[in-house]
């Protein structure tokens, strides 16, 4: 029974560490995206059929209003602070808490004291 638990525990594992690396690689962008005259910077959708996208062109930076028939134009506005906003530094990534992310140790620590504590009971 409890080399079957440990199994389990490490199949887990292996996943969570596979979808980890797997959404670490898909981030990353690839070599030839955004080198070009023209990039998207973000992009948010809003409904199904509906978005919002930043793209760059040269230096200067569109929001765009994007549908299933239309693109409109809704703003212009500097790409280094939409790239800042992005891509902020390593300083302020380590900032952001996880606090109840897969990826927090807090969050393990809590699960471990919770097996632990319904064991005593």
């Amino acid at each position: 029974m409890i080399q079957i638990a440990v199994n389990m525990f490490l199949a887990l594992a292996f996943v969570l560490g596979l979808m980890w690396l797997l959404t670490r690689l898909v981030r990353r962008p690839l070599g030839g995206r955004g080198a070009g005259a023209m990039a998207v910077l973000a992009r948010q959708p809003l409904t199904r059929g509906a978005s919002v996208a930043v793209v760059r062109v040269g230096r200067q930076a569109f929001v765009l209003g994007v549908t299933d028939q239309t693109v409109t134009l809704l703003a212009e506005t500097d790409p280094a602070a939409i790239e800042a906003a992005v891509n902020p530094p390593h300083e302020i990534r380590e900032q952001i808490p996880l606090d109840g992310s897969v990826l927090s140790p807090t969050t393990w620590r809590r699960a471990v004291d919770a097996i632990r504590g319904g064991r005593k009971s």
